[in-house]
């Protein structure tokens, strides 16, 4: 019984700062767009340490983006992309720059999508996997790399 409330605590404290985060970066005007920097997708390497992370980070997404005005299918697809992102990490990303990889794919494979069907943006598809390769890049690959070398340094971390 105790390791189901901590994991379910481990999975909402993921999930408000998932949410606190993409706040902020919706604050800065890098939430959403053609090119997106969510700084809570620099979290998206946490389930290379807990399985925790995952229910965290789409319940997390799908808060977000609710709260932060995103189209119904945005917030369908958006959450999808992100746990299916999670599910690769926890699965197939157990080193440091393997994390990132399944949530970068993920989001740039889906996001392109959502944006041109939802929202109607006229950019071509493959401008679109570019600019969202490049904000999944920034934020999982270089974000969460950092955030995961420096976990990896304390004890309730260690691999």
């Amino acid at each position: 019984m105790q390791k189901k409330t901590q994991n379910l605590t481990q999975s909402a404290l993921i999930a408000a700062l998932y949410v606190a985060l993409t706040y902020l970066s919706a604050l800065l005007g890098i939430a959403s767009g053609v090119v997106q920097v969510r700084l809570s997708e620099a979290l998206t390497i946490l389930p290379a340490f807990n399985f925790s992370a995952v229910p965290g980070l789409f319940i997390g997404c799908f808060v977000a983006n609710l709260l932060t005005g995103a189209a119904f299918w945005d917030v369908v697809f958006g959450s999808c992309a992100t746990l299916l992102g999670a599910f690769g990490t926890y699965y197939l990303g157990k080193k440091c720059f393997t994390a990132p990889i399944f949530p970068i794919l993920s989001n740039t494979l889906i996001i392109p999508f959502v944006l041109k069907i939802v929202y109607g943006v006229n950019n071509g598809y493959q401008f679109l996997f570019v600019t969202i390769f490049v904000g999944e890049f920034i934020s999982c690959g270089i974000l969460g790399v950092l955030l995961y070398k420096a976990l990896s340094k304390t004890h309730l971390f260690k691999k």
